[in-house]
């Protein structure tokens, strides 16, 4: 999977999960890091975040009628997911993807797509 489609992912399921998080000031690597470990030691919350990857690629690929119903359970299994993954979310959208840090972050967030192709 390709690093442009992870932040696609990232960006599309963080819109809905957004005002469930408390606003950090910054996520890292760290933070990337504790998300992955929270949904790659749990088989529930890794079939969750693959089934939100599907869903995401149904987005960008699909039909504009059906976004609105996808967001929404993108939304419902991004909660599930719990408040790091949320927060991590959110504050994802505030860091440039080029920069150091969200490098860090997205290199991390690859692993959690390679759970999916698993």
């Amino acid at each position: 999977m390709n690093l442009k489609l992870v932040v696609a992912i990232l960006v599309i399921a963080a819109v809905p999960v957004c005002p469930q998080a408390q606003k950090p000031s910054a996520v890292t690597k760290a933070d990337a890091q504790k998300v992955l470990k929270i949904i790659s030691g749990n088989k529930a919350k890794t079939q969750i975040y693959c089934d939100i990857t599907k869903l995401v690629e149904q987005i960008t690929e699909g039909d504009e009628k059906e976004t609105d119903g996808l967001y929404q359970k993108i939304d419902e299994l991004a909660k599930k997911l719990g408040p790091e993954y949320a927060a991590l979310m959110d504050g994802f959208q505030d860091i440039d993807p080029e920069s150091k840090v969200g490098q860090e972050i997205e290199s991390v967030l690859v692993g959690l797509q390679r759970l999916c192709t698993r």
